[in-house]
């Protein structure tokens, strides 16, 4: 049916969504290492939460909402790759 990306922590699904998407019997589940992406499943819908990036996206139907677990491991694999710059470089003593 739909995704639909929020690009700040701040926005979120609009009324309208919530009642027509986000009904219903939930299950929560979180992903990294402090738990910091959450996916939220509901019957026809599934809410991805990164707080990491302030990134929320809503998956509705049955086939986007199958995609919700491809974009959680792309998250995972960008939040790995980002190094803080101080880790980048060894001085003299720490070799």
């Amino acid at each position: 049916m739909g995704v639909f990306r929020y690009d700040s922590k701040y926005a979120a699904p609009t009324k309208e969504q919530r009642e027509r998407y986000m009904k219903g019997e939930s299950n929560e589940i979180h992903f990294g290492e402090e738990g910091e992406i959450m996916v939220i499943e509901y019957d026809e819908a599934a809410y991805l939460k990164d707080e990491v990036d302030g990134t929320r996206i809503l998956f509705t139907g049955v086939e986007d909402k199958g995609r919700i677990y491809d974009e959680v491991k792309l998250l995972l694999d960008q939040h790995q790759q980002k190094v803080d710059p101080r880790e980048s470089f060894k001085n003299a003593g720490e070799i």
